[in-house]
């Protein structure tokens, strides 16, 4: 399994985090991206990173809730951390709009997605998005970045937590987006199962949103990378398939979208209160990492394309 988006750099993991992530690995989690959402997770996720190269891997980005009054500033000093770690980032993210709060700053986070839209264009990144009642802004933003001829990168990325309706997962898919699932398709009353039956399971993520959104049965708990489980659970109902598929499916997509490539090393099996997961671990890899491979690992140069 990898978890496309945790906040695992977050103060509710500062107790036990180096335990955790061990955890994480020895239940099948084969790799985590770790979003940034301001200039102080800058140093926060670069670090977590750092110390876990080959299974954390950044994304840097201004969320929506950031854009205040010094918006200008910030995306100034945003840009350049994103320009400087370019070469070890995933993904720019996590960006997009937020208009459940407050819309005091609604233009102004229209603007900054838009620049950072262009910059993740312009060094070929992919985005993850966050949406939260600005639907139809943010997908005509995407759709207004994508036809820019500035930069002939296409424009790609996830829409991270996905609950919209069946005509905005058309839209979002239609523009060559993921859709990020996580905890909320296993609430109860939760009508995404019925929204997702047209999607292709080529264009599904799993996510946590650690430390938010868990999962039932730990619904209101801190959230774990492990208990994408029970999210895979689901959606092998929705898919009429197996949770090894599901994983299998978007192990292969989160390795295609954020430029990972996957070397298969051992099977686990995981119980869980729905059912019994098959959980196939690998090790996980950036295409540009320089990898040297242990000879009982079974994997060769060539299965990395390197």
């Amino acid at each position: 399994m990898i978890d496309t988006h945790c906040h695992i750099d977050a103060e509710e993991f500062a107790a036990d985090r180096d335990e955790l992530l061990q955890c994480q690995q020895a239940e099948g989690v084969q790799a985590i991206i770790v979003p940034g959402v301001s200039l102080a997770s800058v140093q926060t996720v670069m670090a977590v990173c750092t110390q876990y190269p080959s299974f954390c891997y950044p994304a840097l980005g201004l969320h929506p809730e950031e854009i205040k009054a010094d918006w200008q500033q910030q995306m100034t000093e945003i840009e350049a951390h994103i320009r400087h770690y370019a070469s070890q980032l995933v993904a720019v993210g996590e960006i997009g709009l937020d208009y459940y709060w407050d819309t005091t700053y609604k233009c102004e986070q229209q603007q900054a997605l838009r620049q950072q839209l262009l910059l993740a264009k312009e060094l070929n990144l992919p985005v993850i998005l966050h949406n939260r009642e600005s639907t139809e802004d943010v997908i005509r933003i995407v759709r207004e970045v994508q036809a820019d001829t500035t930069s002939p990168n296409p424009l790609r990325g996830v829409f991270h937590c996905f609950t919209g309706s069946k005509e905005t997962a058309q839209q979002i898919i239609q523009m060559g987006f993921y859709l990020g699932i996580g905890g909320v398709i296993t609430f109860k009353n939760c009508k995404l199962s019925d929204n997702l039956v047209d999607v292709p399971l080529d264009r599904i993520l799993l996510e946590t949103d650690a430390p938010y959104m868990a999962p039932v049965p730990h619904r209101g708990k801190r959230n774990e990378s492990r208990w994408m489980s029970f999210v895979a659970n689901k959606l092998a109902e929705v898919y009429s398939t197996t949770p090894t598929t599901i994983i299998e499916a978007t192990t292969r997509n989160a390795c295609t979208l954020f430029g990972l490539k996957c070397a298969k090393t051992r099977s686990k099996v995981v119980k869980t209160s729905f059912d019994v997961v098959k959980i196939t671990s690998d090790v996980v890899f950036r295409k540009s990492d320089v990898v040297i491979f242990s000879t009982d690992s079974g994997a060769k140069t060539s299965d990395f394309g390197v």
